[in-house]
């Protein structure tokens, strides 16, 4: 019976992730800066080292709280489309104010003003 169990459970957390493996978000960026994180700008809340002199070349993303609940959890891949230059495989390495839903942050390097998309498609690799 526990077996059973066990695996009807397995094909329904299955379904559960091939539903949830893509969703469309708004997209934004930020820097590693005080004024827009924590008082430690330099650690993500995956405990991951930024180079403060490059962030940009770690490819992370930060994801509103509600999107790990679907699957975009810390240390997860995602192909991101429909941010222009931006567009690629990025790392989820950081979680956004409790505020935010349906969003995701790009880390850039601060030579990059301002950013905003809307309609973009996260898809989680595996």
């Amino acid at each position: 019976m526990l077996y059973t169990i066990s695996g009807i459970l397995y094909v329904v957390m299955l379904f559960f992730n091939s539903i949830y493996s893509e969703v469309k978000v708004t997209a934004t960026i930020y820097h590693a800066v005080e004024g827009q994180t924590d008082s430690t700008p330099d650690t993500t809340a995956s405990m991951f080292k930024i180079d403060l002199k490059n962030p940009r070349k770690h490819n992370i993303i930060a994801v509103s709280r509600d999107l790990e609940k679907l699957g975009f959890k810390l240390g997860t891949k995602v192909k991101v489309t429909g941010a222009g230059n931006l567009d690629g495989i990025w790392n989820i390495e950081d979680r956004m104010n409790k505020r935010f839903t349906k969003r995701i942050d790009f880390l850039v390097n601060t030579s990059l003003k301002g950013g905003k998309w809307e309609n973009v498609k996260i898809q989680t690799i595996k």
